[in-house]
């Protein structure tokens, strides 16, 4: 996912970038399993604002937050910082609603999951 060919990384990569965020995230903590997990989580909604252009070789750090913990729905808020800068190249969000892998339909947050994402959630 190098530069394109204004020389810059593409926007759409940046939802790429916070799609793996996100999972590592949840990976690490134990409560995701990509290839044998019975309840995943599909995106329904995202966005991005931008702010300032990623170049390969810069190196993307993210910060996640929850914004909103629903029944079966999370919001996640993420921030992606290049190199060393204090503030953020860009800014979005996306949502997870937790389904059952093999009907698709809707099921509620796993107990493990919830905790994981409460420890996460930002407060207003």
């Amino acid at each position: 996912m190098d530069n394109d060919i204004y020389g810059h990384v593409n926007n759409v990569v940046y939802y790429s970038y916070f799609d793996t965020a996100v999972n590592q995230f949840l990976i690490e903590r134990g409560v995701l399993d990509i290839h044998l997990g019975e309840v995943v989580g599909f995106v329904v909604d995202s966005g991005c604002s931008y702010f300032s252009s990623i170049s390969f070789p810069d190196i993307v750090h993210a910060g996640i937050r929850v914004a909103k913990l629903g029944n079966s729905s999370v919001r996640y808020e993420i921030a992606l910082y290049r190199n060393d800068d204090p503030l953020p190249c860009a800014a979005g969000h996306f949502v997870h609603v937790y389904v059952d892998r093999s009907s698709n339909r809707s099921v509620p947050i796993p107990a493990a999951t919830r905790a994981v994402l409460a420890s996460i959630q930002h407060s207003i």
